[in-house]
């Protein structure tokens, strides 16, 4: 697990709960190393009663790393707090990649995970994201807060131009 600075904190829930953990996953995506052809995302997996079960961020271990990857990598897939857990992602998780086969909307969908809150949408710079809407359709709570995206959008500022 990436260290995020605190490892438990409120449990999940729309509102300051919410707000606390989409920080700790804008905070996370300031240590991405800098790419001119990649996002730069952090992510929080969080479960049921507040702790900490993964964290990450886009590059972390490798050059194609996505930050829910990297978040979900070190949690056993058979871990039953999953089932109640939130995995909170400072960007949009995308739906399609060229540098791995499984998206991380895929890999949220391979989990128990039935809530993911993001604070801003993919922009398409790189490819034509849908994951909210996969997600959803999928019977994920998708829930957005665009009122913590200036925070990505400072970290991605030099994408953007």
């Amino acid at each position: 697990m990436e260290p995020t600075g605190t490892t438990s904190g409120p449990a999940p829930e729309e509102g300051a709960a919410d707000a606390f953990w989409l920080t700790e996953a804008v905070r996370l995506s300031r240590s991405c190393p800098p790419s001119t052809t990649a996002y730069s995302v952090g992510a929080v997996v969080v479960s049921e009663d507040g702790r900490v079960l993964g964290a990450g961020y886009s590059r972390r271990d490798d050059p194609h790393d996505h930050a829910e990857e990297v978040a979900l990598r070190g949690i056993a897939p058979e871990d039953p707090r999953l089932a109640g857990a939130t995995v909170y992602s400072s960007l949009e998780p995308c739906s399609s990649r060229a540098s791995r086969p499984r998206s991380c909307t895929a890999l949220i969908l391979a989990t128990p995970v039935r809530r993911v809150v993001l604070a801003w949408r993919e922009p398409a710079l790189f490819v034509d994201c849908d994951g909210a809407e996969r997600l959803t359709a999928a019977g994920v709570t998708v829930v957005e807060r665009p009122d913590l995206a200036e925070g990505v959008r400072e970290v991605n500022a030099h994408l953007l131009g």
